[in-house]
C-alpha cells in the first residue's frame, strides 16, 4: 500500500458511510474495493425504492456520487478536499430487488478538477444506471 493510499484509509472510511448519521450508511453501501483508478460498492435495492417499488433513482444518484466522491479522494489526497459539483444520471433499466454494484473509473483526474463515469448493474450485470460525476479539488479553508 502506497503511503497516498494508507493516508486516506480514515478519509475513505468516512466518505463510505462508516461515520454516524451519513447518508451512504442510512442506504447500506458497502464499499467492497477502493483503490486508485476504480471504486466499487454494493446497495441493496430494498429499502431504496421509490412508491411503485422501483429502485429509486436518487438511490442511483447517492451510490453514483459515494463512489465518484471516494475516487476523488483517493486521488486528492488527504490535504485536498472533494466537493461534488456536476452529476449526471441516465437510467436504463428498473430493479425491483436484490442488490446493484456501482463501479466508479477515472475520465479525467486533474489539479483541480476530476471527472468520474460510474456504471451501476443490477446481479445479473445489466446494466442499471451511468452517472458521470465531476467534482472540485480545494483546500478546505477554500469550501
Amino acid at each position: 500500500m502506497s503511503k497516498k493510499t494508507a493516508n486516506q484509509i480514515p478519509l475513505i472510511t468516512q466518505l463510505a458511510g462508516s461515520g454516524a448519521g451519513a447518508l451512504a450508511e442510512r442506504m447500506q453501501i458497502q464499499v467492497t474495493e477502493a483503490v486508485p483508478g476504480r471504486v466499487v460498492a454494493t446497495m441493496p435495492v430494498e429499502g431504496n425504492t421509490q412508491p411503485y417499488g422501483l429502485l429509486h433513482g436518487g438511490a442511483s444518484a447517492v451510490l453514483a456520487e459515494s463512489l465518484g466522491s471516494i475516487a476523488g479522494a483517493l486521488h486528492a489526497g488527504p490535504d485536498l478536499m472533494v466537493v461534488g459539483v456536476d452529476l449526471s444520471c441516465t437510467h436504463h433499466r428498473a430493479v425491483r430487488s436484490g442488490v446493484v454494484t456501482g463501479i466508479a473509473t477515472p475520465l479525467h483526474e486533474g489539479q483541480t478538477v476530476a471527472t468520474y463515469n460510474i456504471t451501476i448493474s443490477d446481479e445479473e450485470g445489466r446494466l442499471v444506471c451511468t452517472a458521470r460525476l465531476t467534482c472540485l479539488l480545494r483546500k478546505s479553508s477554500q469550501c
